[in-house]
């Protein structure tokens, strides 16, 4: 569809998929998050930024958004990281709304729409949850998920206890809030920082629960072992001290 000077009409939800190495995951992924949201009113976008993936990533979905407006390819090869991808996604999307996910089939883009009908009732952000009430994680290691809850105990602790599941990275937000609320950080604990400075900036935030997965395919980019787990933990640790005491 074509506005009358020509222009496409601007979506309403854009779903930010930052990639490397996803070959294997990334059609199947945008299939379910453009069913999920296709019929959703105002339209929906899907913008993958991928960091040059060696498997040709973003050559797939260059084929793809030559097939369907609906899906846009960022291409980045000389930037590098999960979050400074995300803030790009953000940065270039259409939308009035803006989601990212994970894109190793972990969290399920069946769970858009409640997201977004959290959004369209008030809500400033909406947070798919693994530790509210229907929520979980089988996709980790007993490691893993005993260092993820820890952290997310500190991190009520230090800072809000409203908030369950600091380390989501499943989120859909007004974009409004990123002209207030930049993302800062590696991995993880962006969404710590980010979590805490919109919570302060007085914005609503609703957690919803949903399954954590194992990944479907592709090599995941999460710790695997106890000495992985502690050296990303360093910097969760400081980022919560950060928020918590300014330093």
């Amino acid at each position: 569809m074509m506005m009358q000077n020509g222009q496409k009409p601007k979506p309403k939800i854009s779903i930010v998929l930052p990639t490397y190495n996803e070959a294997d995951n990334i059609e199947l992924l945008i299939d379910r998050t453009l069913k999920a949201l296709g019929d959703y009113p105002g339209g929906i976008e899907v913008v993958v930024v991928d960091d040059d993936s060696p498997d040709g990533t973003w050559r797939l979905i260059k084929q793809r958004g030559e097939a369907d407006e609906r899906v846009r390819l960022i291409h980045r090869t000389t930037e590098r990281g999960l979050t400074s991808a995300i803030q790009r996604g953000i940065r270039e999307a259409d939308g009035e709304w803006v989601g990212w996910m994970d894109c190793d089939m972990s969290m399920p883009p069946e769970d858009w729409p409640r997201l977004a009908d959290a959004l369209a009732q008030g809500a400033g952000m909406a947070v798919g949850s693994r530790y509210v009430p229907g929520g979980g994680d089988v996709a980790h290691s007993l490691t893993g998920r005993v260092f993820s809850r820890a952290i997310n105990i500190w991190a009520g602790i230090l800072l809000d206890w409203s908030i369950k599941d600091y380390t989501s990275g499943f989120i859909l937000a007004r974009k409004e809030i990123f002209e207030q609320v930049d993302l800062r950080g590696d991995y993880g604990e962006y969404c710590i920082d980010m979590l805490y400075r919109t919570k302060k900036a007085g914005y609503t935030i609703l957690e919803l629960p949903y399954i954590c997965v194992p990944r479907e395919a592709g090599e995941s980019k999460t710790a695997t072992n106890p000495w992985g787990y502690i050296t990303r933990g360093v910097g969760y640790v400081k980022t919560l001290f950060r928020l918590r005491f300014g330093y």
